[in-house]
């Protein structure tokens, strides 16, 4: 009885439930029979495999970290019981296929599937087998000490990634290094097995030395304002190479990541800093782009015939001043009636695009065409290799106003209101200027990125300004971390850069998508790179239960 109560049965079985929840949905939604054929390491194992044991390990993983200290090795009778139950699920599923007609229901669970549940048909023992040990695995990476462990994942997640764009990297390694250098890492669109054991080891390797301090920096001295130096002048000149690295489809996706970027870098101080949620602020980017196309195209629509450089700045201000009239109705607005509001805000601009009243001025649904490229003398920025350029500019110039704006009496004011408006206003900070003024360069920054994708299309249509759009820079900013520059960076890599990247498993892409959300507010609600206020603020129980 005593044994029965340790074992905490009634988690164990609901870890055990999700985990077969999971495993028998990516299995009869059709993604194991798609990532079937997707190889990780060439011969060895495939995408497939990772996706049908990967639930199991990860629930027994939990199971075991749930588990006391003294009780570790119960722990792992957990991860057995969850691998042994999910196996003879998916055991039931292999049976039932082959005895009864279930594909007239589902139609995914075919015999390609099955055959890739087996094993290439080594039958349902293998099956069961492979559950109890991805089960014992996930309970024994539970166990393993906390640098470790976090060096194994990282090693392991890089390997996976990288087998996982394996197409786009052996590409451009053939362009750069040659065919035979290509082809000694990569084969059949994946790792080959020797290059994927080296990348595993080395990643793991240095992240574990890393973080005992085994590897450190190099200890170079130099004086405060020339080490700033140097180090951003070793930035900038790889950002500027990185074009002749990339290739043309990489440094079009770095261009789409750049875009997201900036509008991140504008909703971080709207949301991030100032804690003013605003779902509408795809309304400023259709007003950035559509003032660009009025005031550049070369069609019948076009106003002024202004060259981009020219019309670049007026872009910005008009959104911006469209971010100060949105500011004003919403001053006394809080949290969910503020969201309602902006979302209103930004659904009446794209309605407005789509109707016949704006036709004759912005071409309704047909949208505008014929905006021309920036222009550098006489020299037209047609190739994404030269847009990036452009972008690069952008980012940086909005970077720089980032910091600065953060760091300054009316970033910290911003930080004061999104804490308490009401202890804040008593403090003798005014909130309305305060508000309208976080309103007004974000969506300024907004409008610059907007200006910029107008003249990257060279033709723009409402349908590219949905609310989605909001909702991706605001997922990206928290999955990245709130009021973090980097963070936003590496929320706008994850989250627009990776599913461009992963276009081959077509919709499924977008399911991935939605699961990293919920895991990421599960598990690090924080996100990847917080900055430091917000880690305090989600952590601060945390710490004073541990002092207790």
């Amino acid at each position: 009885m005593s044994l029965v109560t340790n074992l905490d049965l009634r988690k164990t079985a609901m870890k055990w439930l999700i985990a077969s929840l999971i495993t028998l949905s990516v299995s009869a939604i059709g993604m194991v029979e798609l990532f079937g054929e997707r190889f990780v390491i060439t011969g060895l194992f495939t995408m497939a495999q990772v996706m049908f044991l990967g639930p199991t390990a990860v629930f027994a993983y939990r199971a075991v970290q749930e588990t006391p200290q003294a009780q570790k090795w119960l722990g792992l009778l957990k991860a057995l019981l969850i691998g042994l139950g999910v196996g003879l699920v998916m055991m039931a599923l292999v049976w039932l296929s082959q005895n009864i007609d279930i594909r007239s229901v589902f139609i995914n669970i075919s015999p390609k599937l099955i055959n890739i549940l087996t094993f290439n048909g080594s039958g349902s023992l293998t099956l069961l087998l492979a559950m109890v040990g991805a089960g014992l695995a996930g309970g024994v990476l539970a166990l393993v000490p906390t640098k470790l462990r976090t060096a194994l994942l990282v090693g392991g997640g890089t390997t996976i990634l990288t087998g996982l764009l394996s197409e786009i990297l052996a590409e451009r390694l053939r362009s750069l290094f040659g065919a035979q250098v290509s082809n000694a890492i990569f084969a059949s669109k994946a790792l080959q097995l020797v290059p994927a054991i080296v990348l595993f080891v080395l990643i793991t390797a240095f992240v574990y030395f890393r973080s005992t301090g085994h590897i450190k920096p190099a200890n170079i001295r130099l004086p405060a304002g020339r080490e700033r130096l140097v180090l951003t002048a070793l930035i900038s000149g790889f950002l500027l190479v990185l074009p002749m690295l990339l290739g043309s489809y990489l440094t079009e996706v770095t261009n789409n990541i750049g875009l997201f970027f900036l509008m991140g870098l504008g909703l971080n101080i709207v949301v991030g800093l100032a804690g003013l949620l605003d779902l509408g602020y795809v309304a400023f980017f259709a007003i950035g782009a559509y003032t660009m196309a009025a005031l550049t195209s070369t069609g019948p629509l076009g106003l002024a015939d202004m060259s981009f450089w020219v019309a670049l700045p007026i872009c910005v201000a008009v959104a911006a001043v469209a971010g100060f009239i949105l500011g004003m109705p919403v001053l006394r607005m809080r949290g969910d009636y503020l969201a309602i509001v902006t979302l209103g805000f930004g659904e009446i601009i794209r309605i407005l695009a789509l109707s016949d009243l704006m036709k004759p001025y912005i071409g309704g649904a047909q949208g505008i065409l014929n905006i021309p490229k920036p222009m550098v003398g006489e020299l037209s920025l047609i190739r994404p290799e030269q847009m990036y350029y452009v972008i690069l500019i952008g980012v940086a110039v909005a970077m720089f106003m980032s910091v600065r704006v953060r760091e300054s009496q009316i970033g910290r004011r911003w930080m004061a209101m999104r804490e308490d408006e009401d202890v804040a206003e008593a403090m003798g900070i005014n909130l309305v200027s305060t508000k309208l003024l976080a309103f007004t360069i974000g969506a300024g920054f907004s409008g610059l990125a907007g200006a910029i994708f107008a003249s990257k299309l060279g033709s723009i249509f409402p349908h590219s300004f949905n609310l989605l759009i909001s909702i991706n820079v605001l997922s990206l900013i928290i999955v990245g971390g709130l009021g973090s520059i980097p963070g936003t960076l590496v929320g706008a890599i994850i989250l627009v850069g990776l599913p461009e990247l992963l276009r081959e498993f077509a919709e499924f892409r977008w399911l991935a998508y939605g699961v990293l959300l919920v895991t990421m507010m599960l598990s690090r609600p924080e996100g990847f790179i917080p900055s430091e206020t917000i880690r305090r603020e989600l952590h601060s129980g945390d710490e004073a239960e541990q002092a207790g």
